[in-house]
């Protein structure tokens, strides 16, 4: 059974003639894979639906479940259980880009230096199914009212207290920076002032359509996109506030939270499959065209994580999704966490080709 692509065809091709697939390491990329399969096979809800559930993938689970995977034989289960074929894109090449979990300092309390409140999903938001039209054509989410829907709060309008007064708030950040790029992220851990770390889990959106704001800058000649990293958009955001309010308030769309007192230092967010994330082996994927637990085999030359260009290739999970992620042979690799694989993530804007192995059978 093939994905209902949107935007790109498929070639079957042999996992011999597959540049790198012999060296890789094919035990992580399985553990990576056990994780959707113990996931999926508990009927878990995942946090953000994909449209498409690959019914083959349910008997590979559960062969999954058997297995000790390791070296040769977690190559052999692989092959085993799927074909590969390479994601052709309908026009250009895929292309990658690379997302992380910001490490945030936070406050339970609202403070002088902690003012600007995460918020939880509110009860009146509505999330439409994914696989069917929306009532309000062109947003993914809305609240009712006396005829049907009616777009939710945007940005701005939340920002400006709409949600006031409701006890939405989780935990207190030191400004919207923050904020905004953990809501990009779609996670973030949070170290408290005595030291403890808690964790932001996605909760849902507002609806409205995703407007990445860095484009928006090339675009007025704010910044060159050469000199774009994450970390010179927060400086730049800081040091041009009414230019920064109006940016981010562009984007119109507005992430909620959970927040989790549960966090093992070592595992990475849930990601949108409800799955923890590994680092270098899950990825993000547009969740119109692709079932999660897909395996994918991605080559590309990136950025490693000083900066220097390498060769990529490694087998990966789509296990999570995101708003800008939106195409066929389009994908996010999840990077870690912390400040350190933020600007590994932010450097992370290049071409790669993309080969899908699907379930035999």
């Amino acid at each position: 059974m093939l994905p209902p692509l949107l935007d790109a065809s498929l070639q079957l091709v042999e996992f011999s003639s597959i540049v790198g697939w012999q060296e890789d390491d094919h035990s992580a990329a399985f553990q990576t894979f056990l994780k959707s399969a113990k996931t999926d096979l508990a009927d878990t809800v995942h946090l953000r639906p994909a449209c498409f559930r690959h019914p083959g993938l349910l008997s590979i689970y559960r062969a999954a479940l058997l297995e000790n995977a390791d070296g040769r034989s977690a190559q052999a289960f692989f092959e085993t259980h799927f074909r590969p074929f390479i994601v052709k894109p309908d026009q250009g090449r895929g292309f990658l880009t690379g997302y992380y979990e910001p490490e945030i300092l936070g406050s339970m309390e609202k403070t002088k230096v902690f003012s600007v409140p995460v918020l939880a999903r509110p009860d009146d938001l509505v999330t439409f199914a994914q696989d069917e039209p929306s009532p309000l054509e062109g947003l993914s989410a809305g609240r009712r009212n006396a005829s049907g829907f009616e777009p939710y709060f945007d940005r701005a309008a939340i920002e400006d207290g709409a949600l006031a007064g409701k006890n939405l708030e989780l935990v207190y950040l030191p400004d919207q920076v923050e904020l905004f790029f953990a809501q990009i992220q779609g996670s973030a851990r949070i170290r408290l002032p005595d030291g403890t770390l808690c964790r932001l889990t996605y909760a849902g959106r507002n609806g409205h359509a995703y407007t990445t704001i860095a484009k928006v800058m090339v675009a007025e000649g704010l910044m060159a996109l050469a000199d774009i990293t994450l970390e010179r958009l927060k400086e730049w955001l800081r040091a041009n506030p009414e230019q920064a309010m109006r940016l981010m308030r562009l984007n119109r769309s507005y992430i909620f939270f959970a927040l989790s007192q549960q966090l093992e230092p070592h595992e990475g967010p849930i990601g949108a499959a409800s799955t923890t994330l590994d680092a270098g082996r899950s990825i993000a994927v547009d969740r119109r065209q692709w079932s999660y637990g897909l395996p994918f085999f991605i080559s590309a030359d990136v950025p490693d994580g000083h900066g220097q260009i390498g060769h990529f290739s490694r087998l990966m999970v789509a296990q999570d999704t995101g708003s800008a992620i939106l195409g066929a042979a389009r994908a996010d690799l999840f990077i870690g966490s912390g400040a350190q694989a933020g600007r590994h993530a932010g450097a992370i804007r290049h071409p790669g080709e993309f080969i899908v192995l699907l379930p035999r059978g």
